[in-house]
């Protein structure tokens, strides 16, 4: 069925799409419909749950950021069966993010471009949403820098949001790896990313995560390593979208600019995975091009505790979260792995 709702939607705009999906879900954001989601989507086994930075999870499927930007179904996403939401990204103050359009599919690839900039409602917006809502399952905030906001003042920025959230939120995640910020990889330099790390310690925002670029070369990805362990995080996540562009897209969607989520980037985020898990202890939470239970499986048998969606959602549909659970249940069953814990980092040297 999805993939005939599929075709209709891949007639219209990717963002007007995003939005009737949201505006959608947010009306069944309710009961009955809730349970009535939950039953039919959510996987309940003691051998998905998983406990990492002192968070329990329900299963390690999630959503990452970018599909609930501004907290609008928490609710819902965790009754489609999905272990966790990352919200945000979330910056300090609203902002309309780059211009329109901003966001194209390569469905011959099973990828997807944005350049969408932070849009987003600020943080000050955010916490008072997610002040009423009593999610199911552990909710993260992906946290930017504000585009107008310079790089020598980034840290506040960091700051504010995190502590606006704090009490509402189960996580925090830095991104300083986002393409569509004019500068913002720059703070991805050990001197200006100590700086904000730093600052939010000392602050006490906890668990608190670090997102990687898959742009990054492995001196650089191993200097990162080395600052969160001295700075004491609580975890990495791996990875953000790319700007290369692979000589297999197709379509005049390739040539535009942007982060490429989906297919393309499956094989380098799990490289990547297992290039950070062979070097630190520190959770991991994967990320890239993540469509079936062998997708996330191979990102969890490579180091990731944890693992989050968005362009799998776009494709795949809403059954996408039960499909790779019950998948996950099968090669525990096969591998001999009492749960999917034990299966973390089976790959690994």
């Amino acid at each position: 069925m999805y993939s005939i709702l599929r075709r209709l939607f891949f007639q219209l705009p990717p963002e007007t799409v995003h939005e009737i999906v949201v505006k959608s879900l947010q009306a069944g954001q309710r009961e009955p419909i809730l349970s009535a989601l939950e039953a039919t989507f959510t996987v309940e086994d003691p051998r998905l749950e998983t406990t990492v930075f002192g968070t329990t999870f329900p299963n390690p499927v999630g959503v990452a950021a970018g599909f609930d930007k501004n907290a609008r179904i928490p609710r819902v996403l965790g009754a489609l069966g999905f272990g966790h939401v990352e919200i945000g990204a979330v910056t300090r103050e609203g902002q309309p993010g780059n211009p329109r359009p901003r966001l194209f599919r390569l469905p011959e690839n099973k990828a997807i471009i944005n350049r969408m900039g932070f849009n987003n409602e600020g943080a000050d917006v955010i916490a008072e949403r997610l002040s009423g809502v009593e999610p199911s399952v552990p909710i993260g905030a992906n946290v930017g820098k504000n585009k107008d906001t310079p790089l020598e003042a980034a840290a506040s920025d960091y700051k504010y949001t995190c502590e606006k959230l704090r009490g509402d939120v189960d996580f925090f995640v830095v991104n300083v790896s986002s393409p569509n910020t004019p500068g913002l990889r720059e703070l991805q330099d050990r001197e200006p990313l100590e700086e904000i790390l730093t600052t939010l310690s000392e602050a006490d925002v906890e668990p608190l995560l670090v997102k990687l670029s898959p742009d990054l070369t492995e001196p650089a990805i191993e200097d990162v390593i080395d600052l969160a362990e001295s700075v004491g995080l609580d975890g990495i996540v791996a990875v953000n979208t790319t700007t290369d562009r692979p000589d297999e897209l197709a379509g005049e969607a390739a040539a535009e600019e942007g982060g490429l989520s989906g297919a393309p980037i499956t094989d380098r985020a799990t490289e990547t995975i297992e290039f950070v898990a062979e070097r630190t202890d520190l959770p991991i939470i994967g990320v890239g091009g993540i469509f079936t239970a062998e997708d996330a499986y191979e990102k969890i048998r490579a180091g990731a505790d944890i693992v989050q969606l968005y362009t799998g959602f776009i494709y795949q549909g809403p059954a996408v979260a039960r499909d790779i659970n019950r998948g996950l249940l099968k090669r525990l069953e096969r591998d001999g792995f009492d749960s999917i814990e034990d299966a973390v980092g089976a790959d690994l040297d």
